[in-house]
């Protein structure tokens, strides 16, 4: 529909039977996702008033609620406690590469895999879970997760449902969360258990829950507005922070990897910078160095400038007012801002379809046009894990692709698989091949070309140097 209505600002449609206004025009969306928020908070999803962790899931409607959660939980993200979780976050990406190789079949179901580093590492960086065991891939508590993961569809049908149809969705007293939430409630209760044992703080979210449960009622200073800790409220944020990071973080590893096995000069630079930082670290990458892993990035900003992990976003309107051109919008009436159609109109990003890392360099991106990249939406309701999930691809791509090169298969992506939220290519194929060990020849060879993601002086220099150090010590 989006490309239907090329030279339009807005498009009119339905979903269910309710009027939907999509909003092409960059400072529309600004309008609505930022300047306006006041009108436009609510992304209109309603749940059933007797399901406890629906009712406070982070996503919710109340504007009230959802402040004071987003006040609460958005100190687990600061930079300090990123740099803390990172230990286990690497430590999740080197058992990965080492559960992949003692479980070789895993190399012919990478999407699965994938979902089981995404599992793994949020269990245990972002709720601290079993950092002692011998390979977080293979906790016990990442398979129970996994089971909760497997419910997404079903979750987000019904959240759907309850937002097309919160009549019907109530009449038939329907809850998003059905067997999983005791699951859920009850794992959120055993961590906070052995956590509580251990008596030591680890700057995570589970610090974060405990603060909130010694509180037992939280408050917002503005507004007045009170909350009743529970082991539902807790459990509640506990999934919204595994829901919005093991699918989507998973898909986007996945679709950049796609895209890496079909271009294989981008394949080498992502390889060559890989291997200097390995190369310099004693192989072992400090926070540091994954933050300095730039083109790597570069690569998984156009990853997910191609396949934005949602495809878009709806906002409610709370009260009667106008966009550009005296558009009127009603209160009550539905927005939607299109992010994947942004992402791939020619009008923003030349040469939609081709897949240019170089679109993402510090310079380009400094000149990006505002609210035409949104992988992690936009605005008051941005994604508070957005940093988590950019250090959490990395690290997981990193160690994956220093032991891995890939084989692709001429991806075409024709038709994505039904899904209400997360855009999906499960069935697309890529192999993973081991690679070489012996990196003699590739160090002269990427000193002799200066590949390294950014061919610079100083790049070209730090390569040769690498070069002669590595023949000396053979």
């Amino acid at each position: 529909m989006y490309d239907l209505f090329e030279t339009e600002n807005f498009v009119g449609t339905f979903v269910g039977l309710k009027p939907v206004l999509i909003i092409k025009n960059p400072e529309d969306i600004k309008t609505v996702l930022q300047s306006d928020f006041q009108t436009f908070h609510s992304r209109g999803f309603k749940t059933n008033p007797k399901d406890d962790l629906a009712q406070n899931l982070l996503l919710i409607d109340n504007y009230t609620k959802w402040r004071l959660i987003r006040q609460k939980i958005s100190p687990t993200f600061t930079s300090k406690k990123l740099k803390n979780m990172y230990n286990i976050l690497e430590r999740s990406s080197s058992d990965f590469v080492k559960y992949i190789k003692r479980n070789p079949y895993m190399k012919d179901k990478p999407y699965e895999a994938l979902h089981k580093f995404t599992s793994a590492s949020i269990s245990a960086s972002v709720f601290g879970i079993n950092p002692n065991t011998k390979n977080l891939i293979e906790s016990p508590y990442v398979d129970i997760i996994w089971n909760v993961a497997d419910s997404f569809a079903s979750f987000n049908f019904k959240l759907a449902l309850a937002n097309i149809f919160p009549k019907l969705h109530n009449f038939f007293n329907l809850k998003v969360f059905g067997a999983q939430k005791d699951v859920v409630v009850d794992a959120i209760k055993n961590i906070l258990k052995y956590r509580r044992n251990m008596k030591e703080k680890c700057h995570d979210f589970i610090d974060t829950c405990m603060e909130m449960e010694n509180e037992g009622i939280i408050k917002d200073n503005l507004t007045q507005y009170k909350l009743k800790v529970t082991p539902e409220f807790l459990g509640a944020q506990a999934y919204s922070l595994f829901f919005a990071g093991v699918d989507t973080v998973a898909n986007s590893m996945h679709f950049t990897l796609l895209e890496l096995s079909n271009n294989s000069e981008i394949l080498k630079k992502v390889h060559d910078e890989i291997d200097y930082v390995f190369d310099n670290c004693d192989g072992c990458i400090s926070f540091k160095d994954i933050i300095n892993l730039k083109y790597l990035e570069m690569v998984i900003s156009e990853s997910l400038r191609k396949y934005p992990p949602i495809g878009l976003m709806q906002r409610v309107c709370a009260n009667d007012t106008f966009l550009s051109n005296n558009v009127k919008i009603d209160k009550g009436g539905i927005v939607v801002v299109p992010i994947y159609g942004i992402h791939r109109d020619p009008r923003y990003f030349p040469n939609p379809d081709k897949f240019d890392p170089e679109r993402f360099s510090p310079q380009n991106r400094m000149n990006m046009a505002k609210y035409c990249y949104m992988p992690f939406g936009e605005g008051n309701r941005m994604c508070i894990g957005a940093r988590f999930a950019m250090i959490q691809m990395k690290s997981g791509l990193a160690w994956l692709l220093k032991h891995y090169t890939l084989r692709g298969y001429n991806y075409m992506p024709n038709c994505f698989e039904p899904s209400l939220f997360v855009i999906r290519d499960s069935k697309a194929r890529y192999d993973l091949m081991a690679r070489n060990e012996n990196k003699q020849s590739n160090y002269i060879k990427a000193a002799s070309e200066g590949a390294c993601g950014y061919k610079t002086v100083e790049c070209k220099l730090h390569m040769t140097v690498a070069a002669i150090r590595a023949l000396q010590e053979s």
